[in-house]
């Protein structure tokens, strides 16, 4: 089968397509075609050495993002032939997803939407858990404010969408003036680009995607979570009673579901920038790497 694979670090042209084995479910792994995957920044920084200590040794298929058919699904209930959605942990599992045939365990995955196609679903797993699993420790909930910072990006975008789902007032801080419409029309209340026109504002909650350390904007008592583990740790908010934490998304099924219901619902809208062939995967980094995305980069098998 083939995979998409690197045998050393470095710049978009370390990626190759080669020949693979065929991969042997175990107990409780779902065997899965893969459709489409999509490409997120922790693909990018494995690929050029940046993440360091932790790393599979290589030679390494890279892919964490999965939307595929069932194959064989062993004793999970999945049906062959059912469209579905996984997400592998690929650093600690070593088990990317950028190959034809993928197995994973059956905890990481789930039904795929119905209304949408798999290429669009490619591009959820990943961002959709983080944001999901990161409102969810902000435990923030209906009729509540939370300032989501890269309320833009792929994972401040979907945050928006589940938060607004949950009935949260959300206001939103981003990068670009062309990002504004964009927060407006998916629910967010308050938008700007300066940091500084959120002086005064307080929150009982605040969803930091890139490490901008808007800490005064969180209300005494409130929450802080980063994802931007690049950013280091969030300051000591604790003399103000703030708890914070930086998370780090994990494999989970479950959530996945969640996911899937509310794509089917209408409620959680998908980003496609651009789609590119297996063969094309260095182009398709290289856009990555131009920025300037409206959505995620897909890639198809």
């Amino acid at each position: 089968m083939r995979a998409i694979q690197i045998n050393r670090f470095g710049t978009p042209d370390v990626l190759g397509v080669v020949t693979s084995p065929r991969p042997e479910p175990g107990a409780g792994d779902v065997l899965i075609r893969t459709v489409a995957t999509s490409i997120n920044p922790v693909d990018d920084k494995t690929r050029e050495g940046a993440i360091g200590e932790g790393t599979p040794p290589l030679p390494m298929t890279l892919g964490w993002d999965l939307a595929g058919i069932v194959v064989d699904g062993g004793s999970s209930g999945l049906r062959t032939g059912e469209r579905v959605i996984a997400m592998s942990h690929q650093l600690s599992s070593g088990r990317g997803t950028w190959a034809d045939l993928v197995a994973l365990p059956a905890c990481a995955v789930a039904a795929a939407p119905q209304a949408v196609s798999l290429v669009e679903a490619a591009t959820l797993p990943l961002p959709g858990l983080t944001a999901l699993q990161t409102l969810d420790w902000l435990e923030v909930s209906a009729g509540e404010r939370l300032l989501i910072a890269g309320a833009a990006g792929a994972v401040g975008g979907l945050a928006l969408q589940i938060a607004r789902a949950r009935g949260v007032e959300v206001d939103a801080l981003v990068s670009r003036d062309a990002q504004v419409a964009f927060a407006h029309d998916h629910g967010a209340d308050f938008v700007t680009t300066d940091r500084h026109a959120l002086q005064g504002r307080r929150y009982d909650a605040v969803f930091d995607t890139f490490g901008a350390f808007v800490t005064d904007a969180a209300a005494d008592g409130g929450r802080y979570a980063s994802i931007a583990t690049q950013a280091g740790s969030v300051p000591d908010l604790s003399a103000r009673g703030v708890r914070t934490t930086v998370n780090q998304v994990h494999e989970d099924g479950a959530g996945l579901s969640e996911l899937t219901r509310l794509v089917d619902d209408g409620a959680l809208r998908l980003r496609v920038h651009s789609t590119f062939g297996l063969h094309e995967i260095q182009a398709a980094h290289e856009r990555y790497l131009q920025g300037g995305l409206t959505g995620k980069i897909a890639v198809t098998f």
